[in-house]
């Protein structure tokens, strides 16, 4: 099936670029990328690659506020400079694109100037809408240059709020800076709650601001779930996981005898991994905000796990995380990434160990890019 795209066709849009490419073949294009970015390495075995819907899926929208106060734009600007507003993308699903066209009318309604780069004047940057899969609940935030909107957004939100009880975390999100860079250091919430709850197979995650999160989350659920069946299979006493996050891959492998470790350079995915472990009764668990290549240099390094999880950011582990783990040889590996080029980089880079397992994971249909797990077994 070809999904249909009316920003596509007018080349309003291109961010899905393969967009007029049936879905299998995208599959097999990617997996010959990938088999290529390996070559040379044994791979013990090649998993079928795991999908999930192409429209409808995904769990967070990032609106570039466009036009001008008495009407505004949420959406971006076209290969062409025209702003196109995008509330109606088929990748999101129906409630939040009704939600999206609401917020257009509230930015209206509350008067908010959107910030215009090339005179550096205006107020309202971005609008930031995180969805929650397991009760269709939402995160709303605004980033602002400054604080002077604020009481404008007070001032409309009751009204919002009652139209739309499924926004549960609203808040103000100041980026002063004359660049275009998403947001900055401070966060004002304007609810009570700050956490988004989400739910991926029996584990609770929490969503907070500038936390990282998956954004296909049928697609998601099965990473994890695939991490705690290689796990399973492992039966480690320790795990380090680092480049936690708010945890997704620690807290699937874990029972309540393992010693898990978690290492987050972000605190507040951290606190969110301290209150899912709670949750989950977990007693054996230490998640702490850290730089997970230094922690692995530490002290820590004494203490070696049967397992050590990574999921790394694009640029991957680094050489010298390579070197660490190469030098004090846990009994396996699963590494995920997000960035095939910089895995097969970094698997070149770690020795002893087979690699004995691979599995695409295809969260960004419609893209060339896609995420990988791969299971290391000490030689």
């Amino acid at each position: 099936m070809i999904v249909k795209c009316r920003y596509f066709d007018a080349k309003q849009c291109l961010s899905c670029r393969y967009l007029k490419t049936p879905l299998q073949q995208q599959l097999e294009d990617k997996m010959a990328t990938l088999e290529q970015l390996l070559q040379g390495m044994a791979v013990g075995r090649w998993y079928p690659p795991v999908f999930g819907p192409e429209t409808g899926f995904r769990n967070k929208a990032k609106m570039v506020v466009l036009g001008a106060a008495h009407q505004p734009i949420l959406g971006l600007v076209s290969p062409s400079g025209e702003a196109v507003s995008l509330c109606d993308c088929s990748l999101y699903p129906a409630d939040m694109q009704q939600l999206l066209h609401r917020l257009e009318l509230f930015v209206r309604q509350a008067g908010i100037p959107p910030y215009r780069v090339d005179k550096a004047k205006g107020e309202l940057k971005f609008i930031l809408l995180t969805r929650s899969q397991v009760r269709g609940e939402f995160m709303l935030r605004f980033v602002l240059r400054s604080q002077e909107a604020i009481f404008r957004i007070e001032r409309e939100l009751p009204a919002l709020l009652s139209e739309f009880p499924q926004i549960k975390v609203v808040s103000v999100n100041l980026q002063p800076v004359h660049m275009a860079i998403l947001e900055g250091e401070e966060e004002i919430f304007l609810t009570e709650a700050t956490r988004l709850e989400e739910r991926f197979n029996d584990v609770p995650l929490y969503i907070r601001p500038k936390s990282f999160f998956q954004t296909h989350p049928q697609v998601a659920e099965r990473l994890y779930q695939t991490a705690r069946e290689w796990s399973r299979e492992l039966a480690p006493d320790s795990i380090w996981d680092l480049f936690c996050g708010v945890g997704g891959f620690g807290l699937h492998c874990a029972n309540k005898e393992t010693l898990l470790t978690g290492i987050e350079i972000e605190a507040e995915a951290i606190a969110c991994a301290k209150m899912s472990a709670q949750t989950l009764g977990l007693t054996q668990v230490q998640f702490s905000a850290l730089d997970s290549t230094e922690f692995a240099h530490g002290d820590a390094a004494q203490n070696k796990p049967d397992l050590i999880i990574v999921n790394p950011p694009r640029r991957g582990i680094g050489e010298a995380l390579c070197d660490s783990l190469s030098a004090f040889a846990p009994k396996a590996i699963i590494y995920s990434s997000c960035n095939p080029v910089t895995l097969a980089k970094d698997l070149k880079r770690i020795s002893g160990y087979q690699i004995t397992k691979v599995q695409l994971f295809d969260m960004f249909p419609h893209t060339d890019h896609f995420e990988v797990l791969v299971l290391l077994e000490r030689e």
